[in-house]
């Protein structure tokens, strides 16, 4: 069986986490599969946005827990040393044994060229928390409940959440929660700006594409890639020059693509006909 659904609908594709009769808890393979899938709609030129949500009553139940000892798949033979892994981190063999499964997973979703729109249906807990912050929105059911329960488990975090939960909350809240482990409901996440909207249940889904359709529909998809790419990599950017270097060789080529055609139906006072795709990578704008 699938553990993650895709489908589409006008533009918008929906990734659904599809092991029900688990509370979609995380698995290896589903981590695979959902990395797949993220590709396969960021690659097709008619999906605008990807919305992301939970099979059941669920969002993500957090990583499947066994008896076993190797729950997260790491190969005891990759004792790696820190520059070891940074040297060797895209090696097959290394990603497959050395890499925590949720990191592959962020790191998919900030590689995307289309807006990716967390819907929370239900409890969230561990990488059910985790796989959201690096979404550019969080939508929250009244059913959902949020928690990042390592601690409990004896574990540190993953899914390059020490990194982006400080900055969406803050870094004594983002302490506080990592430590704790507390699960938070839904208007509480929101209170602390971990979501950005509740809704009803019924509602949750339609909410969720009414954000994918205001952040993408009429506008350029070209320019909706690369602003995604400039606010995710200059989060921490040692130096604002940075920024200004990047943005000045993406306008470049934004401002003779679409950027002629947005200009032309302003002083024509029509809506504009946008034609220039997500570019295919970023190579032009960023040092990769």
């Amino acid at each position: 069986m699938n553990t993650v659904l895709l489908t589409r609908d006008d533009g918008v594709a929906t990734l659904t986490l599809n092991r029900p009769d688990r509370l979609n808890a995380f698995t290896l393979e589903m981590g695979r599969q959902f990395v797949e899938a993220l590709r396969e709609a960021d690659a097709d030129d008619d999906v605008r946005a990807i919305i992301v949500t939970g099979s059941g009553r669920a969002f993500c139940a957090g990583m499947e827990l066994t008896d076993g000892d190797n729950v997260f798949g790491f190969d005891p033979r990759m004792d790696l040393t820190p520059t070891e892994l940074r040297r060797r981190w895209q090696e097959p063999e290394v990603a497959e044994g050395a890499r925590e499964p949720g990191g592959k997973l962020t790191l998919a979703i900030m590689e995307c060229r289309k807006p990716v729109i967390a819907a929370i249906n239900g409890p969230g807990v561990g990488i059910g928390s985790t796989m959201t912050l690096p979404m550019d929105a969080r939508l929250a059911s009244t059913d959902a409940r949020l928690g990042f329960v390592f601690a409990k488990l004896g574990i540190t975090p993953e899914a390059c959440s020490t990194w982006f939960l400080p900055r969406i909350v803050g870094q004594s809240r983002a302490l506080d929660l990592l430590y704790s482990g507390e699960i938070i409901p839904a208007d509480r996440a929101a209170e602390i700006r971990l979501v950005d909207s509740v809704h009803e249940p019924d509602d949750l889904l339609s909410a969720a594409r009414a954000v994918a359709d205001r952040m993408t529909l009429g506008r350029s998809a070209h320019a909706v890639a690369l602003t995604r790419q400039l606010v995710f990599r200059h989060l921490a950017g040692a130096d604002v020059l940075d920024a200004h270097l990047a943005e000045s060789l993406a306008l470049r080529h934004a401002a003779h693509g679409d950027g002629r055609e947005g200009a032309l139906a302003f002083l024509g006072k029509r809506e504009p006909r946008f034609t220039q795709p997500a570019p295919g990578g970023f190579g032009h704008v960023f040092d990769e």
